[in-house]
């Protein structure tokens, strides 16, 4: 039985169109996926009719057979509490200042349900794999994982029992292992009905768990089908999204050579107090020591929530770190708060949230060009303006885009302009945590070679925080794995992906292939 129904829809936006004629349907119990190459109008296509994106929707979108499109707030509010959203930034989506008992309590009793006690609420994040899940009922969203948080934003999308789950990228930030176990918990709730419209750039992901597969690019539907279009694409876009998608068995890169010792950390501890009424610390990072040499690009990979974010933060001084050692060129690094302008100009970081990490009121080239005020004070604002604006060309970002701010800004386009950010001051060693998560394979794919050109040609090391194995095996020449706030194998990339040690490190790359 159908369940959601679109016809001829279009979008715009300021009078733009950006969809065109889109047509698709969701049926009880079965998942169609929406997939392409970032700014193709995927989201918008999703989001648009229920009124949850800056786009005006035309055409039809029929929910349980009532109109979606031309009805404003007041009526489109109780039809649109029949569905369930996981939307593509959880930072965002989550409300900062509440617990995240309080967010699962109010999404819980969002159509006039009984207001769960303390251990249903528990039992909502153990069932989408969130480790001591009483504890993190007193969390705010700020003290989560990127991973963490993504859950808790699918335990509140499906709390009320949704007739239909609208679900935009919602196992981007997470590792291979629990992608496949928050996809699994998708399928029970098909199995009692629900219906799931899911976007998604994983293409493995998707032609394991979706009945049927719309191809969008540049707003218009490229080709349909169920997802033997994965394994014998007809259209163009389709067959590049297939081509890009990074393989474990993929031959073994050429990466350049690497120089003498860039950055050193020995025993570096972090701890947090824990949340509720209890105290006590949790420990992130427990006694994690690397180093990265010049021009090379060091992997940290391993489960959400493993402490490779805290761990990168700590490391790069703009995350606390309660003992330890960093060293840059063999002299100590201060505290962070003594950190100078020439040592944040050599590491520059790419945070895991795009959006979240540019001010909303500041046009694009206004938040590339921001940096360079306090680390290069002797440019004028010819001279900002024209190394952002290099630096929006570097992560192929037309200069179209200077103007816009982040609301205008699909996921991948975020996220190349968090990029450009970083090497708008031209550093040594950069920093990203998750910087291709959010990106389709296509997009990313050119990020990655972006990367690798930038290795080649200016020496520019890299510390990847990543859950995608097969990213990192692509891009670094080691990978260090972690689990627990410990870094339990380290090695060449090659030999860990073909004869992992670690349980975790077997866990990972068994989960990729």
């Amino acid at each position: 039985m159908t369940l959601y129904t679109v016809e001829r829809l279009g979008v715009a936006i300021g009078g733009v169109a950006l969809v065109h004629d889109v047509a698709f349907a969701v049926e009880r119990g079965r998942c169609t996926a929406l997939v392409g190459a970032s700014g193709s109008g995927k989201s918008l296509s999703c989001l648009a009719p229920f009124g949850l994106s800056a786009g005006v929707a035309s055409g039809s979108a029929r929910f349980e057979g009532r109109e979606l499109i031309g009805r404003d707030e007041v009526d489109l509010r109780p039809i649109r509490a029949r569905a369930g959203f996981v939307f593509q930034h959880p930072l965002t989506a989550l409300t900062p200042h509440l617990q995240i008992g309080a967010q699962l309590t109010e999404a819980a009793t969002a159509l006039g349900g009984a207001r769960p006690d303390r251990r249903a609420l528990a039992a909502m994040l153990d069932r989408v794999g969130i480790s001591s899940p009483e504890a993190k009922l007193d969390a705010y969203p700020h003290r989560l994982s990127g991973g963490e948080r993504q859950r808790v934003l699918i335990a509140a999308a499906t709390a009320h029992g949704p007739r239909l789950l609208v679900a935009d990228e919602p196992t981007s930030a997470l590792d291979a292992s629990l992608r496949h176990a928050i996809m699994d918990v998708f399928a029970r709730l098909r199995d009692d009905g629900l219906g799931l419209l899911l976007v998604s750039h994983d293409l493995a992901l998707v032609a394991r768990y979706a009945d049927q597969l719309v191809v969008i690019e540049n707003g218009r539907v490229a080709e349909a089908g169920g997802v033997a279009v994965i394994a014998n694409p007809a259209s163009a876009a389709a067959r590049a999204l297939v081509a890009a998608s990074p393989k474990l068995d993929d031959p073994a890169p050429l990466l350049p050579p690497v120089g003498g010792s860039l950055l050193e950390a020995r025993d570096i501890r972090v701890a947090f107090r824990a949340p509720g009424w209890r105290g006590g610390r949790i420990a992130a990072v427990d006694g994690a020591s690397l180093e990265v040499r010049q021009g090379e690009a060091l992997a940290i990979v391993g489960g959400s929530g493993s402490g490779k974010s805290t761990l990168a933060r700590a490391i790069g001084r703009i995350g606390p770190c309660d003992a330890g050692s960093v060293t840059w060129r063999g002299v100590a690094l201060p505290p962070r708060h003594a950190m100078r302008r020439e040592h944040r100009a050599a590491m520059q970081a790419v945070f895991q949230d795009p959006i979240a990490s540019l001010d909303p009121q500041w046009s694009v080239i206004e938040s590339v060009a921001e940096p360079l005020r306090y680390l290069m004070p002797e440019l004028g604002a010819g001279e900002r303006r024209t190394r952002a604006l290099m630096a929006l060309e570097a992560v192929e970002l037309d200069p179209a885009f200077a103007d816009r701010r982040p609301a205008q800004l699909s996921g991948g386009q975020a996220q190349r302009v968090a990029i450009a950010r970083a090497l708008v001051a031209r550093p040594e060693l950069l920093i990203l945590d998750e910087a291709t998560s959010a990106l389709d394979v296509l997009v990313a794919g050119r990020i990655l070679a972006l990367l690798e050109t930038l290795q080649r040609e200016r020496g520019v090391a890299i510390l990847l925080i990543t859950h995608d194995i097969a990213v990192a095996r692509r891009l670094c020449h080691r990978i260090a794995v972690m689990e627990a706030g410990r870094i339990v194998e380290e090695g060449p990339s090659a030999a860990l992906v073909a004869t992992p040690r670690s349980a975790a490190a077997e866990a990972l790359v068994t989960a990729s292939r």
